[in-house]
């Protein structure tokens, strides 16, 4: 008998899946230890607020998992359509913060709609396609309004600047059109357009800082104390660290300050320092578990928009951690996506768990249809 026939747990609570949260929780309690030592055995300058956050954003993806599926599907394109706009206010009003504008001042805190772009083109898209009659998603009218769905956003944000961040709502959103059915010849034309115009964009839309990036992505040591310099460091940390690491509190790249955004982008490296690769593996391995259960709650849903919107919400969260772990081994160029959950800020911890709450939202719908 499980816990809610026995009245002992609420079912709202016992219906919950409480073996994902754990994990969800046992990933913030180590970053926890990780800020604590960045921060040189400081709690209370990055851990105490990141875990106040956590708590705060982990209730709020719980209470998002008690509204109904169908909700989901009803404020797509509305929600789209504010954040556009939102988009549109930040050129015009948005707040100017390290060279990039992508915030919006509402007194009581500061607003990137940005972020919240990469969940929503995802339920967008995946409404789209549940609208579109089957027959018609081999056609060019399913390509080319998903296109125009993508790019306006893309093209607001890529205009703040934010690379990464543009990257991310462009793959997102394609990822829903691979999985709706849009044959694979279409994507191959797409990446050879963009093989093409690659070039174009490298002299003529990407800004100074990011052909930087780019160069000194496949040529670290040209510029190792300037612009390779991120790249540089995060090396030594993560080499240094070895197989079982340099042991907590006993980092030096970060404690030293050679390591720039040690609590931020650079987390990693930080962590991989002095929990080395075990510890790496750990990070891997727990948010593995979490993104194939994401998968696992698309496959087992009902409905076409259920299933689209968890495997694109599973997509966005394993591009959190794929780029950010590919940026800070040198794998990817430098274009400031932080690793969900770790690096210190609250922007990516409330959109990854948003997108968990979605999920647990789709997985309660389905165990009320596969219910014994």
């Amino acid at each position: 008998m499980s816990m809610a026939g026995t009245g002992i747990v609420p079912t709202p609570l016992a219906q919950l899946p409480w073996k994902i949260i754990l994990l969800v929780i046992a990933i913030a309690f180590f970053d926890e230890l990780v800020l604590y030592s960045a921060a040189g055995g400081e709690f209370h300058k990055w851990a105490l607020p990141q875990g106040v956050r956590f708590m705060v954003f982990l209730a709020m993806a719980i209470g998002l998992s008690r509204i109904p599926e169908n909700f989901w599907a009803a404020t797509a394109f509305p929600v789209y359509g504010l954040l556009v706009v939102a988009l549109v206010g930040v050129e015009l009003l948005g707040k100017v913060a390290g060279g990039s504008q992508r915030w919006i001042n509402l007194g009581f805190m500061q607003f990137q709609p940005s972020e919240l772009m990469k969940p929503m083109i995802v339920l967008t898209l995946a409404r789209f396609y549940e609208m579109l009659p089957v027959g018609e998603i081999r056609r060019f009218g399913a390509i080319w309004p998903a296109a125009v769905l993508i790019g306006v956003p893309a093209a607001l944000v890529m205009l703040q600047p934010d690379l990464g961040t543009a990257l991310m709502i462009t793959i997102g959103g394609i990822t829903v059109m691979f999985l709706a059915g849009i044959p694979i010849r279409l994507f191959l034309g797409g990446a050879l357009i963009m093989a093409i115009a690659a070039p174009l964009a490298f002299n003529f839309v990407l800004h100074d800082y990011q052909r930087n990036r780019v160069l000194i992505f496949l040529d670290p040591e040209s510029d190792p104390l300037g612009t390779g310099y991120h790249i540089s460091q995060s090396k030594i940390a993560i080499g240094s660290g070895g197989v079982l690491g340099k042991g907590f509190l006993n980092g030096t790249q970060s404690h030293l300050d050679y390591l720039p955004e040690g609590q931020t982008d650079f987390a990693l490296a930080t962590m991989m320092e002095e929990w080395g690769l075990l510890g790496g593996l750990f990070l891997i391995g727990a948010f593995g578990t979490l993104i194939r259960w994401g998968i696992n709650v698309g496959i087992k849903a009902q409905s076409r928009f259920a299933r689209l919107t968890a495997a694109g919400l599973s997509a966005t969260i394993f591009l959190y951690v794929a780029i950010n772990m590919a940026m800070v081994m040198g794998l990817a160029p430098v274009v400031g996506v932080p690793l969900p959950l770790i690096s210190f800020g609250g922007t990516a911890q409330m959109t990854v768990l948003i997108c968990f709450g979605i999920l647990m939202s789709i997985d309660r719908a389905n165990r009320k249809v596969t219910r014994w």
